[in-house]
């Protein structure tokens, strides 16, 4: 039997689990890139990554040595921890509907 309540529930908001893909895939992304990947506006992009950094799955850094600062993040261990985490449930998930 799948425990559902092992889903977190931090990751499994769209935004949020749009962000831990993309982080996951690449070392790093700046900004502006996520936000133009994801099509969100500055304020959701911004609360979603918030939320994430609090829970301590992502950080945070900042380059002011050009022109026009520059913020990037990337996964922490405990986000990668908690994203594999995430992705073993839905195989459990998915593995049980594809054997009804």
């Amino acid at each position: 039997m799948i425990d559902f309540d092992q889903i977190d529930k931090l990751i499994h908001e769209k935004g949020r689990l749009s962000i831990m893909t993309l982080l996951s895939t690449r070392g790093e992304w700046a900004f502006q890139d996520l936000k133009a990947e994801l099509g969100m506006s500055d304020g959701n992009l911004i609360t979603h990554l918030r939320t994430l950094g609090t829970a301590g799955y992502l950080k945070e850094t900042r380059d002011e040595s050009g022109t026009r600062p520059r913020t990037s993040y990337q996964l922490t261990a405990a986000g990668r921890k908690a994203f594999k985490e995430y992705i073993e449930v839905l195989g459990e998930i998915v593995k049980a509907a594809q054997q009804t």
